[in-house]
């Protein structure tokens, strides 16, 4: 029988003792965010200390935004003392997630991605059917009754809404009750005022770039970029790509800091990205995701006996037929979901 919303928080509320203090070590984005936010209102006069931590380098503009209007603040990971802290919660991510995460022993971990071997923890809540960590956490916060700050609510609205790209994908009646109750609770024009500043300046030239050198076949959209200054930019891409009338798959590639960044996005009628990325590049780095968004990152090196990696359009046409491969083996069996296949697949975060 499922653990009833009370018996998840009184479990939640075990791990802690009055005097803990607590690190939330988090992979920056909207929804991440917001669940570590909603995880240091639960612990509010609960424990000595709370502190959320960025592992990444936080450039996107909507996430800095995010962060300045709502008055998060953040920690980077690399100023972090781990022995200062007794407790580690992950919310919206497991420890294969990030490299900086495998060497930490986390002791609550709240997430909706699918779950890999490496979510070990004395207390775990993954809900891989969920759209967004930020509607599981939402559940916490009624359960305990607390009514969220107008800022705590607009960053789980937002996260909601970004997470499930306005309940286009991947999303359960959870995800709705949960939007609705932060929506009355939440200020919109400031959570407008987020999405509004999703683009940065810097990033126009990359979709110039994909219009002009957008590959479309059988209604999916391939792009490779070549080297990106962020691998956002290949995210917000492939979002921008689905919304033509006659893509149903966008594919957006790019090279980031001597990794191969590739974005999976589809429209979810019978398709999976997961196990698309997984066929097409999870022999040679971490690929996986969910059925209609998913994310492979591949070291160069890893690469480079099969393709000249510093020849632009060898390694583009590299990509495409590794697609090309990955869709054909998807085709040749029932596909598998996001959460299956080998065991020494590692999960991404699909964002």
């Amino acid at each position: 029988m499922p653990l009833s919303a009370k018996e998840r928080l009184r479990r939640f509320y075990s791990r802690f003792d009055g005097d803990d203090h607590v690190l939330i070590p988090i992979v920056a984005d909207p929804d991440a965010i917001a669940s570590a936010m909603a995880v240091k209102r639960l612990l509010w006069r609960k424990v000595a200390g709370v502190t959320i931590s960025n592992l990444n380098v936080i450039q996107r503009t909507d996430n800095l935004v995010l962060i300045r209007l709502v008055g998060v603040s953040l920690v980077p990971f690399a100023q972090i003392d781990l022995a200062r802290h007794e407790r580690i919660v992950l919310v919206d991510g497991q420890p294969d997630h990030h490299e900086l995460l495998l060497g930490l022993k986390p002791d609550v971990i709240i997430d909706h991605h699918p779950p890999s071997a490496s979510a070990q923890a004395p207390f775990v809540d993954i809900r891989p059917k969920y759209g967004a960590t930020a509607s599981i956490l939402v559940e916490y916060l009624r359960a305990a009754k607390i009514k969220p700050s107008a800022k705590l609510a607009t960053s789980l609205y937002y996260a909601i809404k970004t997470d499930t790209s306005n309940f286009e994908r991947h999303t359960v009646a959870e995800d709705l009750q949960a939007f609705q109750f932060v929506f009355h609770l939440s200020n919109i024009a400031l959570a407008r005022r987020i999405e509004c500043a999703e683009i940065r300046l810097d990033f126009l030239k990359y979709f110039r770039k994909a219009l002009d050198e957008m590959h479309l076949h059988k209604g999916r959209a391939c792009v490779c970029l070549g080297v990106v200054n962020h691998p956002d930019v290949c995210v917000q891409i492939a979002d921008f790509l689905m919304r033509i009338d006659s893509v149903n798959w966008s594919i957006v590639a790019g090279v980031h800091q001597g990794k191969l960044v590739t974005i999976f996005r589809n429209d979810g009628i019978r398709k999976d990205a997961g196990s698309l990325a997984k066929n097409s590049f999870g022999r040679w780095g971490l690929a996986g995701g969910h059925k209609s968004a998913a994310r492979a990152e591949v070291p160069l090196d890893a690469i480079a006996s099969l393709v000249n990696v510093k020849d632009w359009k060898a390694l583009s046409d590299w990509i495409r037929m590794r697609i090309e491969r990955g869709m054909r083996a998807g085709r040749q069996k029932p596909p598998a979901s996001a959460t299956a296949g080998p065991e020494q697949t590692k999960r991404l975060k699909s964002k």
